[in-house]
């Protein structure tokens, strides 16, 4: 089974769990627009927070999110991502939350979803916006979970890594498209599918380059590319001092 595979397995297994005992929707906050935080003349950076991946084990097994957030917000990332995945990325929904507390721009909920009730999940753990991988939902999934998505006011982060599913992308309402450098089936980065993707979507939409961004010249190629914004990782969380990572990637050559 490859790695999608073996997700979307677990991921039934969390559904299951969640349907049988669902969150509580009745007290919400307002939400932070994903889409605002990013749509601007610089490039903007969502800096993300993982303990671990699967490609690399642990990362930063210590880390205090809420203050690692924090630390990027004045770094100057325009959002934060959270790894809310448990077994292969050492997060968790209270986290989440935690995160959420700590700053003021929108913070995204980075995880492996397959059904709306995992929408709601997010909604109600503090998440402004959700990542959807479009290799893991059929055409009518795409819809129904940014329907739901967006029916809680919250909106996504649509991920695609091939053209065939960035038709597919461009196809939904999505209005914030992700091009993957890595492959999710071998896990291989290569920043050449940014470059060959991003001029190929909607100059209206949000378009991020996603995974293998460690310098300025990474920076460059992809902003180059098209790229409106940046989502960055593991380069950050493996530096000595993340939010100091950040800012000499934001830094102008």
């Amino acid at each position: 089974m490859s790695f999608l595979q073996r997700i979307r397995v677990e991921k039934e297994a969390e559904v299951a769990m969640l349907l049988a005992d669902p969150p509580s929707l009745e007290t919400l906050g307002q939400t932070r627009s994903l889409f605002r935080a990013l749509n601007g003349p610089d490039l903007a950076a969502i800096a993300e927070i993982k303990r671990r991946s699967p490609t690399r084990g642990d990362i930063r097994a210590g880390v205090v999110p809420a203050a690692l957030a924090q630390d990027y917000e004045r770094a100057g990332a325009r959002a934060i991502s959270m790894l809310t995945d448990g077994p292969h990325f050492g997060g968790s929904m209270s986290e989440l939350r935690a995160v959420r507390e700590a700053v003021s721009i929108p913070v995204l909920r980075k995880d492996f979803l397959i059904h709306p009730i995992q929408v709601d999940e997010a909604r109600a753990g503090g998440a402004d916006a959700v990542l959807l991988i479009v290799a893991m939902l059929s055409d009518l999934e795409l819809t129904e979970m940014l329907s739901r998505t967006h029916a809680l006011n919250m909106e996504a982060l649509v991920e695609v890594h091939d053209t065939e599913e960035l038709q597919r992308a461009l196809k939904s309402p999505a209005q914030i498209i992700g091009v993957n450098n890595r492959n999710l089936k071998s896990l291989e980065i290569d920043l050449c599918n940014g470059e060959q993707m991003l001029p190929q979507c909607d100059p209206s939409r949000i378009r991020v380059a996603e995974s293998g961004i460690f310098d300025r010249a990474d920076v460059n190629r992809m902003r180059k590319a098209g790229a409106d914004a940046i989502l960055v990782g593991s380069s950050l969380m493996l530096a000595k001092e993340p939010g100091k990572a950040l800012e000499a990637l934001l830094c102008p050559a």
